[in-house]
Formats: structure tokens, C-alpha cells, sequence
């Protein structure tokens, strides 16, 4: 492995154990040149997806692309790292198990639905990029949507 600060070519693995989520493997890595010492995460990968954007093109699928897209939409909420980290894990794992090419709006589809149910307003900050709101009144759309849905059922008696 390359050290980061010095690009030297070797290092020696000083500690290795499973991630919190048991989803990686965690390394603990001193520079054999500089001492430096610096932390690698080694993943399962199942195999190598290729995204069909909306225009037809494709690229090569980007976890930290996924990441920084729910990154954004949670900035500035009480959301543990850990949390995030497990749902792009499992949304990953999701387009892995489905083939080799993914479009970009099952991905898009499967971040809203993982956002739906971690934070609501992540949720609707997301859903205003990818569902690319013109108008004020889609803000107001979609929050009464999510309002009604996370709103409990009023009780049975009240209905009569």
C-alpha cells in the first residue's frame, strides 16, 4: 500500500480488524520511509458495476460518489457517520446482488427510499436535487407527502 504522505510503495499492516458495521476490514499501516502511520478499509466488492446515466452513458460505479450525494443531503443533521456509511453499504450490496449495469435512477430510487426512513428532511433535500424541483410548491408537495406518512394514524374513535 502507498503511504500518503511520502507515496513511498511499502508499508507494514501494524493492526487489522473488522469495521463496526463487520462490513470492512480495518488496517492500521506505518510507512516503512517516513513512519507515518495512516488507516486503510478493505470491502467486499461482488463485482464491478457500470451505471447507465439518463442520457446513455456509463461509467463505472463510484462509492464515494454515492456517499458524498447522501452526505450532502445529511449535512448539518444529527446523523451518526455510521448510519450513513451502513446505508450506502447496503445500497451497494442491493445494485450488486441485481447485475453488472445499474441505471442511475434505480440508484436514485434506493438513496430516497434509505433517506425516507433515516431523516426526513435529508429525504427532501435529496428528493429536491434528484427530482429536480422548479417551483416552491414541489418543496410544499413533498413534505406534506412525508407529513402524512410519519404522521400516526389519529385514533379509531375520533374517525366516527
Amino acid at each position: 500500500m502507498r503511504c500518503p504522505f511520502c507515496a513511498h510503495e511499502d508499508s507494514q499492516v501494524k493492526d487489522s480488524r473488522p469495521s463496526e458495521d463487520g462490513a470492512a476490514i480495518r488496517r492500521r499501516r506505518q510507512c516503512e520511509a517516513c513512519g507515518a502511520r495512516f488507516t486503510t478499509f478493505e470491502r467486499v466488492q461482488l463485482r464491478d458495476l457500470t451505471v447507465v446515466k439518463k442520457n446513455g452513458e456509463r461509467e463505472p460505479f463510484d462509492r464515494d460518489k454515492l456517499a458524498r450525494a447522501i452526505g450532502h443531503a445529511t449535512r448539518k443533521r444529527d446523523i451518526a457517520a455510521d448510519k450513513i456509511d451502513r446505508m450506502v453499504t447496503g445500497i451497494q450490496r442491493r445494485l450488486e446482488t441485481q447485475g453488472d449495469e445499474v441505471k442511475s435512477a434505480e440508484i436514485g430510487e434506493a438513496v430516497m427510499d434509505g433517506l425516507k426512513a433515516l431523516d426526513h428532511v435529508a429525504y427532501i433535500r435529496f428528493a429536491s436535487i434528484y427530482k429536480d424541483f422548479s417551483e416552491p410548491g414541489h418543496f410544499a408537495e413533498i413534505a406534506e407527502s412525508v407529513e402524512k406518512e410519519a404522521s400516526p394514524a389519529p385514533p379509531r374513535d375520533k374517525l366516527l
